[in-house]
Formats: structure tokens, C-alpha cells, sequence
């Protein structure tokens, strides 16, 4: 006779072996390379802050939340093995909530594999590695619960909003800030940034955006950003319109804000914005990419679709201060 009690206890004891293998292969990859972050804020330099890192390349370099930093230029990077390293500020954008130090003294950092979060899909599992509660190494695991969530920023007088980001069920406390979200395959698709509320959690998502952000951080130690000056939403082309262009979102212009270079190209609100620079756009994604680095400044053809018109533009773009 045939227990299938014992049959089906068996294939659960399987599943979980193989969600618990999963976890466990990225908690293996990513520990060594999240680290416990002291920052000190002051002249007295004494740490006041905390939080995580991650570490993303071999020669020095740590990735982590610009609120994290805020109000500090030096901090201390301690890894699971005990090895504690000096690091300096190398850049922050608080407009994304990224920041990126450099380890001091030459030591050699075991980095992370940078994934891309635009592959993410609803329910898909992810793993969180950060220092909570001052507990190093930390490991949560969860679901992606959301994707292309707004979080609000500040920088001074400067208001922008994150888009796509990343919402997950896995346990997040304040110090996991900074820390690693990772795919099942231990690749890096987040920096955890913020605990929205019981089993609510977001990360910045690491994607074409994000990474253009952080080679500026590391190369230039900051980011520049032409400013266009609309308010703006995803919207999907009309039939004909969106088989013509061979593409299904264009981006709508919600506002027009008086004397920015919007306004002066002859932008309205209504239009539907399909091509800046010669390229495609369909997302707020898309037109915040291209905005960064050597677009201030830059004269840039934009195409909109206005009515049932499509309707070449030019915008002179300044770098937003």
C-alpha cells in the first residue's frame, strides 16, 4: 500500500531544502562582501550613525545610502571576517538615496556580481544581507512584493522621486539601510533603503540608471543632472501611433513648470513626450537616464506626440543646481 501522507511530507521537505539551498548559496556570496557601517558626524568625528555596505569592486570601493552618510565624510567598514577598514566618502547623490566610500590602506574587498533589477518580476524571491540592530551578517528573505514604487527625495530645496523602486516582504530593521537586496542567484538588484512599515520594505534598484549614478560618484565624486522641467507619467501610444514608432509607452506631460527649458521649447501639458536626443522613451526611467552626466548644457532634439501630431521640439537643457 502506498502512503501518500509520506509522499506528500516528502515533496514539502524537498521544496523547503530547495528555498533553503537557494538562501543559503546567496547568504553564502554575499556575507563576506556587506559590511557594518560607523559613521561619525561633528568635528568630534565620534560615530553617530550606522548602517551597511556593500562592497562592489576589488580595489576599495563600497556601495551604500546617501542618508546613511548625510552630514559625514569619514567612517569605519567592518566585515564578517572582523576585518575593520577606514573609509572615505568618495560621493554621495541624495536625490537617489546612493553613496559610495573607498576603503583605506589598499585592502582588497570581495565585491558583489551587480544584477539588473529591470529582470525582476512580482513574487520572484530576494534576500536582504545588512547589519540590523547592530548584528553583522543578518540575513532576511522575502518575496518581491511590488515593483515601480515612487520614494520621495530631498536634496536641500531639491525634490525628486526614485522611480522603480523595489518593494519586498523580507524583514528589514533601520540598520539594514545600505545593505544588499540579491536575486536567488546572489546578485545585487538593490540597495535597501528604507522600512516602510510591518513587513513592508524598499530598495533602490540597481539598473541602467543607478549604474550610470555610481560611475559618476566614483569618477567624478558627484552627479550632474540637466534639468528639463516637466511633471510627467507613463502612458500608453495610441494604436496606430505605437505601431508606427514600433514601441507601447510614451511619456506624459502631466505639467510644464514656467521658465524651464520645457516651457521655452514649446512643451504643453497633454503631450505625449516619445523620443529626447534621438532616443526612445517610455518611462520615467528612461528620461531621468538620459539627463545624467554631459546632458547640461546640451541642445536636445524632443518629439512629442500632440493630438494625433507627432511634433519635433528643441530644448536647450540646464544643469538642475
Amino acid at each position: 500500500m502506498v502512503d501518500l501522507f509520506a509522499q506528500d511530507e516528502a515533496g514539502e521537505i524537498e521544496e523547503l531544502d530547495a528555498y533553503s539551498r537557494a538562501v543559503s548559496g546567496v547568504a553564502e556570496t554575499l556575507i563576506p562582501s556587506v559590511a557594518s557601517l560607523r559613521v561619525g558626524r561633528g568635528e568630534d568625528r565620534r560615530p553617530q550613525g550606522s548602517g551597511s555596505a556593500v562592497a562592489i569592486s576589488v580595489d576599495g570601493f563600497l556601495l551604500t545610502s546617501a542618508h546613511v552618510v548625510a552630514g559625514s565624510s569619514r567612517g569605519s567598514a567592518t566585515f564578517a571576517d572582523g576585518s575593520e577598514l577606514e573609509a572615505d566618502l568618495a560621493g554621495a547623490d541624495p536625490l537617489s538615496d546612493l553613496a559610495v566610500l573607498r576603503v583605506q590602506s589598499g585592502a582588497v574587498l570581495r565585491p558583489v556580481v551587480l544584477g539588473d533589477a529591470e529582470r525582476l518580476r512580482v513574487g520572484q524571491l530576494v534576500v536582504a544581507v545588512g547589519n540590523p540592530m547592530g548584528y553583522a551578517g543578518s540575513v532576511t528573505a522575502g518575496v518581491v512584493s511590488a515593483l515601480g514604487r515612487s520614494l520621495p527625495t530631498t536634496d536641500g530645496s531639491t525634490q525628486r522621486i526614485v522611480d522603480n523602486v523595489i518593494q519586498t516582504d523580507a524583514a528589514l530593521n533601520p540598520g539594514n539601510s545600505g545593505g544588499a537586496l540579491a536575486d536567488s542567484r546572489g546578485r545585487l538588484v538593490g540597495i535597501n533603503t528604507a522600512v516602510a512599515g510591518f513587513g513592508l520594505g524598499l530598495a533602490v534598484p540597481i539598473d541602467a540608471t543607478t549604474r550610470l549614478i555610481i560611475g559618476a560618484l566614483i569618477g567624478e565624486g558627484r552627479v550632474r543632472r540637466a534639468y528639463l522641467g516637466i511633471a510627467g507619467g507613463t502612458r500608453p501610444l495610441p494604436g496606430a501611433v505605437a505601431e508606427r514608432l514600433q514601441r507601447r509607452e510614451a511619456i506624459a506631460v502631466l505639467e510644464v513648470l514656467e521658465g524651464t527649458p520645457a516651457a521655452r521649447a514649446g512643451m504643453k501639458t497633454g503631450d505625449l513626450v516619445v523620443e529626447l536626443a534621438g532616443a526612445p522613451v517610455g518611462k520615467a526611467g528612461d528620461l531621468q537616464r538620459l539627463m545624467i552626466g554631459s546632458a547640461a548644457g546640451c541642445q536636445v532634439a524632443i518629439k512629442v506626440l500632440r493630438g494625433k501630431q507627432l511634433v519635433d521640439l528643441e530644448a536647450s537643457l540646464v544643469e538642475l543646481g
